[in-house]
């Protein structure tokens, strides 16, 4: 038996599920499966909180029953500024998008599977390696332990891998796992100004987004509100791009170069999933682990809970059934389900954030009421909307338009 765990007595060395990586994926996954009597041990890491501006939609909310006290801010526009600070407003006409600070958020999550069952502890996942009986023992870590101190190990019918964007699970078990292009994100969380003087630009309910090359090459930059605090941040895969120096200038545009810094934080994005969840055997990926975060807008919380969801999913029918090709239904359905949404927002990242003219004539668009209304009913309720075919028509000419110049910006 090994030392590290909660309770008393001798902890558990045996699971039907060890996910590791607490974030929103694997909570989730973790919750789901413990509140159908497995038992599973979710392992994080303590301290690391993934830069990220906290958008949850209502899609989200309901199908994940987030509380309100957990939304410190509530969206009712977005704001498109341009190269050359061209600025298009995009109100949410009659909803919002709720804000989440994401240490309170991931602990929230964790606490909820731990209520569910589920057991907590705190390490650093090493290695998989395979008993005489050729069941799973995962190595790890605790928090705190002594440098030459052994690893803990415990034994799991099963694994999720959560651990994130350059996941270690990923890269001793899937193949083909380091493939996955990366986008650097790197914020700064700011302390709200008070008073209308003191940040003038700055809107409580709206997130602003700035498509400039001078902030970002190839993706962008943001000023997201979090009620008491700001997520003003920037992403690139450029490596020798100072997007440190981009946050800064982007601050001064915002008029928020005063503001008080309360931490920094910064993280690889991948922006694409990995053709391979799961290793045919015992182990499947979850969250930023798998590649499932949105192109062109970044946005991962909700892909990752779905993701941690259907990885549950396809973990219970292997234990239920023991067939191992179960596994594969997890990044069956999120594929079949979200695909296409990736697809599409692959191609528009790879072409309208190519150049600053591109990027002038992407926010152009924006303006288009069509575009405002179908972007943000596919953005809130997660799914393409198939409800409107005049208005798809006319917004693809519009942008046949734009493309050839034949619209003015």
């Amino acid at each position: 038996m090994d030392a590290g765990g909660g309770g008393g007595g001798a902890p558990r060395d045996d699971f039907d599920v060890v996910v590791i990586g607490g974030g929103p994926a694997g909570a989730t996954a973790a919750n789901d499966l413990a509140r159908r009597g497995r038992r599973v041990l979710l392992l994080d890491r303590a301290g690391r909180i993934k830069p990220c501006g906290g958008a949850i939609p209502p899609a989200a909310i309901a199908e994940f029953e987030i509380p309100d006290a957990l939304l410190v801010a509530k969206v009712t526009s977005a704001r498109m500024v341009s190269p050359t600070s061209q600025a298009v407003d995009m109100p949410i006409d009659g909803g919002f998008v709720g804000m989440v600070d994401r240490d309170v958020f991931d602990e929230w999550l964790r606490e909820r599977a731990a209520a569910s069952g589920a057991e907590r502890r705190t390490g650093t996942f090493e290695l998989l390696t395979r008993d005489a009986d050729g069941v799973a023992r995962i190595h790890y870590r605790a928090k705190g332990a002594s440098a030459g101190a052994p690893a803990l190990s415990v034994r799991a019918r099963a694994v999720i891998g959560a651990d994130g964007a350059r996941s270690e699970v990923a890269r001793q078990c899937i193949p083909g796992a380091e493939e996955v292009p990366f986008v650097y994100a790197y914020h700064e969380i700011l302390r709200t100004p008070k008073g209308a003087d003191a940040a003038p630009g700055y809107d409580p309910k709206r997130c602003d987004v700035y498509y400039q090359g001078r902030l970002s090459p190839d993706f962008y930059a943001w000023v997201f509100p979090h009620g008491e605090t700001i997520s003003a941040g920037a992403g690139t895969a450029h490596k020798g791009f100072s997007i440190r120096g981009a946050v800064g200038d982007l601050r001064a545009a915002a008029g928020l170069e005063r503001a008080e810094v309360v931490r920094r934080e910064g993280a690889p994005i991948p922006l694409k999933p990995l053709r391979r969840w799961d290793n045919g055997q015992d182990v499947v990926l979850a969250g930023d682990a798998a590649g499932v975060v949105a192109p062109a807008s970044g946005e991962g919380i909700y892909y990752a809970m779905a993701c941690g969801r259907m990885a549950g999913d396809a973990v219970e029918q292997l234990l239920a059934t023991g067939n191992a090709r179960a596994l594969r239904g997890a990044r069956r359905q999120f594929m079949k389900l979200h695909g296409r949404v990736f697809w599409i927002l692959g191609i528009m990242q790879y072409f309208w954030y190519s150049s600053d003219k591109r990027r002038e004539k992407f926010v152009a668009i924006c303006r288009d009421p069509d575009v405002q209304r179908l972007t943000w009913e596919s953005y809130m309720h997660k799914k393409l909307v198939a409800s409107r075919p005049v208005a798809h028509v006319r917004i693809f000419f519009k942008d046949l338009a734009h493309l050839f110049g034949f619209a003015s910006t």
